[in-house]
């Protein structure tokens, strides 16, 4: 879990890229008030107040608080409360009451930040090198949050019957329905796969379930040149797609039923037309752009029905290497967040996170760092599924061909879609 960068002078990109990302942060949460910053819609997702607190404790803690000596915590009892799950650094607020706190104030915690930014970038120049690689992952981890945060803005905005838009949305550009799904041979035999952070060949920063790099063996298959749309998915559901358990895992057929799951997260049918939620209110579905916020579940059973199945991360990872990971339609700036429809040619990254068939587990030789950043990734590789490539809410920059992203196979409100395999 480190950057593969050393020391810099006062002028480092890294004070210039903090800066960044710290201001990205407060401008995606610019237009809301202090309720719409403090209610929390479910377990898996925390209020836009907390996210901006708990990247902002990550700082604190792991940089001002361990590396500069006389710094004093801003306020000594916040820790409890914005601790996300490091055992290390003690008790914490219980997750699932994030949203009982109404104190700080949403002004409080953009004061906190205000106050830790000044102190971190007075204080990084004269960091070391293995600090400042501490202030590099964590604009990772804030890159991760404010992902979140887009994504747990929508879900808290869903449930509200007047389904509020935060951002206005942006114009509709008629754009032609791709065409059938085109197969692009995948490699086949041994490929290396992962960062390979123990001989400096991998340049750049990676989080540590990334490494160490292996060999993987990959039989002969072939990949969707696409990702799969809403008109298709639209199929899917009107040829009783989520009534016909046959194409379902037992596991996911349950979770059907429990839940009586019946189309994408935030679809509705409204007047015999597909509509679905977003940051910019309720429109009708673009039946050629990439459907969105499934599960796992989901995915195999569409994958099943389709006559193919879900990539593995590997068969992703080498497809994938030869393509920018800087392209496609990814976050820029705060503002309208949606998957686009295809502009033509293969894409990999961006739009929506690809769903893989590869259960969350370390590469071999994997260990976990030291101290309670080692909490990082690692303890997390139980029970969840691996997605790769990024979304339209990721920001530009934070993905490479190498990232593991992972939930677990029910949940689907981040921007999660498919891309089918098949056998050759």
């Amino acid at each position: 879990m480190r950057t593969e960068t050393g020391p810099a002078p006062a002028s480092c990109p890294l004070a210039a890229r903090f800066g960044r990302v710290r201001a990205l942060s407060v401008a995606i949460v610019a237009t809301l008030s202090d309720a719409d910053a403090t209610i929390q819609s479910m377990d898996d997702a925390s209020p836009a107040k907390w996210h901006l607190a708990h990247t902002t404790w990550f700082f604190e803690t792991f940089v001002l608080r361990d590396h500069v000596p006389g710094y004093r915590l801003f306020d000594e009892r916040w820790p409890f409360l914005f601790n996300s799950y490091y055992e290390a650094e003690g008790a914490r607020h219980a997750r699932a009451r994030r949203g009982m706190l109404s104190q700080p104030s949403l002004l409080k915690i953009l004061a906190w930040r205000e106050s830790v930014d000044m102190a971190l970038t007075a204080a990084l120049p004269g960091l070391p090198a293995e600090v400042q690689e501490l202030v590099a992952l964590g604009c990772h981890h804030e890159e991760q949050h404010q992902e979140l945060l887009l994504t747990d803005i929508l879900h808290h905005f869903s449930i509200n019957p007047l389904e509020p838009a935060i951002w206005p949305g942006s114009p509709k550009v008629p754009v032609a329905m791709p065409g059938p799904i085109d197969w692009i041979e995948g490699r086949a035999g041994v490929v290396e796969i992962g960062h390979d952070i123990l001989s400096g060949a991998s340049t750049g920063f990676a989080f540590d379930c990334e490494s160490p790099r292996h060999s993987e063996l990959l039989h002969p298959h072939a990949l969707a040149d696409r990702t799969v749309t809403n008109g298709e998915w639209a199929a899917f559901v009107a040829d009783g797609g989520y009534r016909e358990p046959r194409h379902w895992l037992a596991d996911g057929w349950a979770w059907v039923q429990a839940e009586g799951v019946t189309a994408p997260l935030y679809w509705e049918q409204r007047d015999g037309i597909w509509t679905r939620f977003g940051l910019d209110g309720r429109r009708p579905i673009d039946p050629a752009a990439p459907v969105t916020h499934v599960s796992l579940f989901e995915a195999d059973a569409y994958a099943s029905w389709a006559g193919a199945r879900l990539p593995t991360e590997f068969e992703w990872e080498a497809a994938a290497s030869s393509h920018d990971p800087n392209g496609g339609n990814q976050l820029d700036a705060a503002g309208a967040v949606e998957p686009r429809p295809s502009t033509g040619g293969p894409a990999f990254f961006g739009d929506v996170w690809e769903w893989t068939g590869s259960a969350y587990r370390p590469y071999p030789g994997f260990r976990t760092a030291e101290g309670a950043v080692g909490e990082y990734n690692g303890k997390f590789m139980s029970g969840q599924f691996v997605l790769r490539g990024g979304s339209c809410a990721t920001p530009r920059g934070h993905v490479r061909a190498s990232y593991r992203n992972f939930f677990y196979p029910h949940q689907r409100w981040q921007f999660t879609g498919v891309r089918l395999a098949k056998d050759l």
